[in-house]
């Protein structure tokens, strides 16, 4: 299989040979993008990470055989032009779960799954707000772009140990919001039993 350094040099003298480079990695940056900001600003960012990363294709180092990492350093550094409509995506998130709790159908084994999928988005998405943009960014990359911890650094620009420290900051924090739900469930549940 070509590398993706190989089809971006043979993209400097031949330029329509980068679209084997859009058809590898197109859909893994749209899914990422999508989950960042929503489907209506995911399209144009995804297109404005090709062509820059195109526009860019001269200056890319062709010691790293795999693109990923610097396709997502594009989009990464678009996506920060829109936290705008990141911030909405977060706060539809919360809003889905309210409405699927709300207005879901089903029966009581449904309905208390609801109701516990909604204790959990709402203890878990104030320590989400929460983290600094940087952090949710090294998350994001990790956790939905699936990118390993070497390619997070790739894709910002960061020491593999400013990944480490980042990522272990997020589980504290996100444990923390965990371990709280989850005592408060212990306590609502002995409570009910010892009543």
């Amino acid at each position: 299989m070509t590398s993706d350094a190989d089809i971006i040099e043979r993209s400097r003298v031949t330029p329509e040979a980068f679209a084997e480079l859009f058809d590898r990695h197109a859909r893994v940056v749209s899914a990422f993008v999508v989950r960042r900001v929503g489907r209506v600003e995911a399209e144009d960012i995804v297109s404005d990470t090709f062509l820059t990363a195109f526009r860019r294709r001269h200056d890319y180092d062709v010691s790293a055989a795999s693109a990923k990492p610097w396709l997502f350093g594009i989009a990464v550094r678009l996506i920060r032009h829109h936290r705008a409509a990141e911030a909405a995506h977060w706060r539809s998130i919360v809003s889905a779960a309210r409405d699927v709790s709300a207005h879901g159908e089903g029966g009581i084994d449904d309905a208390d799954a609801r109701a516990d999928a909604e204790a959990a988005v709402k203890a878990i998405t104030p320590a989400l707000r929460r983290l600094s943009a940087a952090d949710r960014e090294t998350l994001q990359l990790y956790a939905w772009a699936d990118l390993t911890y070497e390619e997070v650094a790739a894709a910002l620009g960061i020491p593999v140990g400013t990944v480490r420290s980042r990522l272990n900051r997020v589980r504290r924090r996100i444990g923390a919001a965990v371990h709280e739900l989850e005592l408060r469930e212990e306590g609502r549940h002995g409570t009910a039993t010892h009543a």
